[in-house]
């Protein structure tokens, strides 16, 4: 056990590592600095060191990181040096996506199952997997050794996809449903609301329309100020 626990703001920022590690990776660099990261990043370079310090990764001077060694590392705290199956519930069109998403096998998450409770879609393929019924979600779960749960249900049905895949023992649902669902205690969930997030998009453009108007407003007046001046 680590003697120090990792908040869980520094876990939420390690998958933005990960992934700018990887985009230089695939430019060819092999070492980074704090700076460097955390302007790949969107964060400041003091919180790039205190997030990889919980690591036991604290650099060379004058060097700064190994970008392989620390890839290697963050993936091992996140638990992607495994793969882990991953069950889709509900297949309409946002599941469909989700199924067809070749990002999540390379990043070690494997679609094992999807399944829905239209009976009129089982049996349907969806790339390499074929609906299955959701009455028999326990037994897929039991069988494919799925650790994650992923519902992209419509809201009505989303608390119940939740219920019976903790029902069937997953541990961990990622929630895309446009609804708040419970779970126990031993459960993580997160929850993926696109809406929300274009909601607040919609508030910073309107603050940047407001504060355009202003400074627009502003030029037209002392415009008009000089055009009076004798």
């Amino acid at each position: 056990m680590r003697e120090r626990a990792i908040p869980e703001a520094t876990v939420a920022r390690l998958p933005l590592y990960l992934r700018s590690l990887a985009e230089m990776t695939d430019r060819g660099m092999h070492t980074v600095s704090s700076e460097g990261l955390a302007d790949a990043a969107g964060v400041n370079s003091a919180k790039v060191r205190k997030d990889l310090s919980y690591l036991g990764s604290y650099g060379t001077r004058g060097v700064g990181y190994d970008i392989e060694y620390l890839i290697y590392q963050i993936s091992r705290e996140l638990g992607l040096t495994q793969d882990w199956n991953c069950v889709i519930v509900g297949v309409g069109n946002l599941g469909h996506a989700l199924a067809n998403y070749r990002g999540f096998s390379a990043r070690g998450f494997r679609v094992a199952a999807l399944v829905d409770a239209d009976e009129r879609k089982v049996g349907e393929r969806v790339g390499e997997l074929a609906i299955e019924d959701f009455e028999d979600l326990e037994r897929i779960v039991k069988e494919r050794q799925v650790s994650i749960g992923i519902v992209a249900t419509p809201a009505v049905a989303a608390q119940d996809a939740a219920d019976r895949l903790v029902s069937a023992g997953v541990k961990s649902i990622l929630n895309f449903a446009p609804a708040v669902i419970t779970v126990p205690d031993d459960v993580s969930l997160r929850k993926v609301d696109l809406s929300i997030e274009l909601q607040i998009l919609s508030f910073y453009e309107q603050r940047k329309a407001a504060l355009e108007s202003l400074r627009r407003g502003k030029r037209l007046t002392a415009s008009a100020a000089k055009s009076t001046r004798p």
